[in-house]
C-alpha cells in the first residue's frame, strides 16, 4: 500500500507539534523495540525507580540536618506534588504509549522547542540520578565490607570532596558499568532481574518497619520539627528525589505488551505502594535512634548497629544494595530511551537511535550514557548532584501537569484509557507544590540548571532545529498543528 504523500512543514516553526494519531501510527509502522513487559514488570520498574537511595541514604541526611523526625512530613509534602503529577502521567501514558515519556507528551501538546528542552532536561536528570544512586550503593557495600574487616584504600572510598582523602568512588563507577552491560542485553532479561531485586528490596523495607518498631522510643520524636517548618519544607525539596521514579516505566511504553491498559495502572500502583512504605519507615527510623545520628552514607543499617541488632544491620545492608541496584536499572533504562527518542526525531545524531539487531535494545545510547554516568558517579558527591536532579524533575512535572489541562481543552474527544481526576484542580496542585519545592532549593542549583537549559537551547538552534524530522516533512494534520501554542 503506497505511503500517503506528506506536505512540507514550515522550517521556522519552533512550536510545530506531532499529533497524537501520528505518534501512534509511527510506532506501529516502525517496530524495532520488542514488546515483552507486562503489568508486573512495569510496576516493578516503577517501584525500582522510586524506592532506593532516597529512603536508604537521603532520609538520614535530611532528618539529621533539616527536618528531624518531621522528615515523615517532608515525604508527605513531596508525595502530594509527586502524586498529582503521577495521575497526570498516568493519563498521558494511556493516551500516548510511546517511548520518550514527558518529552513525547510535550511534543504532542506544547510543540517542538518545549519538547526538546524537556527531553534535554530529562536526559540530564535521569543520568545524574544513576550517578547519585551509584554513590549510595557504594556506601552500603562499603558498610557491609567493613563488617567483615575489609576496607578500600582511602582514595577509592568516595568522590572528591565527600570526605577528607577521598578522590574517586571506585565501587560507584564499577556498578554503573555493570548495569550498563546488563541493559545492553535483552530487555526482558534485565526486567526479570529487576523484578527479583525489587522483591528483595521491599522485603528489606518491611523488615526495617517490623523489627525496628520493637525498638522505637517515642521520646526520639520530640521535638518533631526541631528546625521548624522551613526545615521540613527544605527537606521536602531534597527527599523529592525519593518520590518520583514511576516516570521511568513510561519510557518503556514501546516495550509494554498492553501499554494503554498497563501503563496507567503501573504508575499509580508503584507510587502508592512506595509512599506507604516510606512514611512508615521514616517514623520507625527516627524513633529507633536520635535523628542526629542518621547523617551518614548507610543510615538505616547503622541505626540497627547503634541499637545492637547487628544481624538486622547486615540484612538491611544486603536489601539496600539490592534495592538501590533496581534504581540504577530503572533510570539508566529510562535515560537510554530518552536519548533514543530524541535521536529518532532528529535532535541527536542518528547513532543514538541504533537498536541491536538481535537483542532489540537501544545499545548505543545505553553504552555511551553508562560510561558518562560511571565518570560522574566516581568523581561527584551525592547531595550536590541530587539537588540538580530534583529541580530538573520538578520542572518536568510542572510541564506534564500543565499539558494535561491544555490537551483536555484542545482535544477532549481523544480516547483516554485513564483520566486524571479533578482536572484542572489536581494539575494545579501539582504545579503549585512543585514550585514551592523549587523555592526550597539553593540559588546555585537554580543557576546550574539554567546553564544546562541554555546549553540545550543553543544545541537546538544550532543543530536540532534544522535536522528535526518535522523540519523537512510534517505529518498529515489539521492546519493548526504547526501553529504556535496560543
Amino acid at each position: 500500500m503506497p505511503t500517503p504523500r506528506r506536505e512540507r512543514a514550515p522550517s521556522t516553526g519552533l512550536f510545530r507539534r506531532k499529533p497524537v494519531a501520528d505518534l501512534l501510527r509511527e510506532v506501529g509502522d516502525r517496530g524495532g523495540l520488542r514488546r515483552v513487559l507486562g503489568l508486573g514488570h512495569l510496576t516493578a520498574i516503577g517501584i525500582g525507580g522510586i524506592i532506593g537511595v532516597g529512603i536508604f541514604v537521603l532520609t538520614g541526611h535530611v532528618a539529621a540536618t533539616m527536618a528531624g523526625p518531621g522528615v515523615a512530613l517532608s515525604f508527605v509534602i513531596a508525595g502530594i506534588a509527586s502524586g498529582a503529577s503521577a495521575l497526570c502521567y498516568a493519563e498521558f501514558a494511556g493516551l500516548i504509549p510511546v517511548s520518550g515519556s514527558a518529552y513525547t507528551y510535550s511534543y504532542a501538546v506544547l510543540g517542538e522547542l518545549p519538547a526538546w528542552l524537556i527531553g534535554w532536561d530529562l536526559l540530564l536528570a535521569y543520568a545524574l540520578i544513576v550517578a547519585v544512586v551509584a554513590g549510595g550503593w557504594s556506601g552500603y557495600v562499603q558498610a557491609l565490607l567493613a563488617t567483615a574487616g575489609v576496607h578500600l584504600p582511602l582514595w577509592a572510598r568516595g568522590a572528591w570532596g565527600s570526605a577528607p582523602g577521598h578522590r574517586f568512588d571506585v565501587i560507584a563507577a564499577a556498578v554503573a558499568l555493570l548495569i550498563t552491560a546488563l541493559l545492553s542485553l535483552r530487555t526482558e532479561w534485565g526486567a526479570r532481574f529487576n523484578s527479583t531485586i525489587v522483591v528483595v528490596k521491599v522485603l528489606g523495607v518491611l523488615l526495617v518497619i517490623v523489627v525496628g518498631a520493637f525498638y522505637v522510643h517515642p521520646a526520639h520524636w520530640r521535638p518533631f520539627m526541631p528546625f521548624g517548618f522551613s526545615g521540613v519544607l527544605a527537606g521536602a525539596a531534597v527527599v523529592f528525589f525519593a518520590v518520583f521514579g514511576y516516570d521511568t516505566l513510561t519510557t518503556a511504553a514501546e516495550e509494554a505488551r498492553d501499554p494503554q491498559r498497563d501503563l496507567p495502572r503501573a504508575v499509580v500502583l508503584s507510587l502508592a505502594i512506595s509512599m506507604v512504605l516510606y512514611i512508615a519507615m521514616c517514623f520507625v527510623l527516627t524513633g529507633m535512634v536520635p535523628y542526629g545520628l542518621l547523617n551518614n552514607n548507610a543510615p538505616v543499617a547503622n541505626a540497627f548497629g547503634e541499637i545492637g541488632v547487628h544481624w538486622a544491620m547486615i540484612v538491611v545492608a544486603v536489601a539496600a544494595i539490592a534495592g538501590i541496584t533496581s534504581v540504577l536499572f530503572a533510570f539508566l533504562l529510562a535515560a537510554a530511551r530518552i536519548a533514543f527518542a530524541l535521536a529518532r526525531d532528529g535532535f541527536l545524531p542518528g547513532w543514538f537511535s541504533g537498536v541491536h539487531p538481535r537483542h532489540g535494545t537501544p545499545q548505543h545510547a545505553t553504552l555511551l550514557l553508562g560510561g558518562l554516568v560511571a565518570v560522574v558517579a566516581g568523581f561527584f558527591p551525592i547531595t550536590s548532584v541530587a539537588r540538580l536532579v530534583n529541580i530538573g524533575m520538578l520542572v518536568v512535572f510542572i510541564v506534564v501537569c500543565s499539558a494535561v489541562v491544555v490537551l483536555r481543552r484542545r482535544q477532549p474527544e481523544l480516547a483516554r484509557s485513564f483520566r486524571a481526576p479533578l482536572v484542572p484542580w489536581l494539575p494545579a496542585v501539582g504545579v503549585l507544590f512543585s514550585l514551592a519545592l523549587i523555592a526550597g532549593l539553593p540559588p546555585l542549583t537554580d543557576a546550574l540548571f539554567l546553564a544546562w537549559m541554555l546549553l540545550g537551547l543553543g544545541l537546538y538552534l544550532g543543530y536540532g532545529r534544522r535536522r528535526s524530522r518535522l523540519a523537512a516533512w510534517d505529518p498529515v494534520a489539521p492546519p493548526d498543528q504547526t501553529a504556535p501554542l496560543k
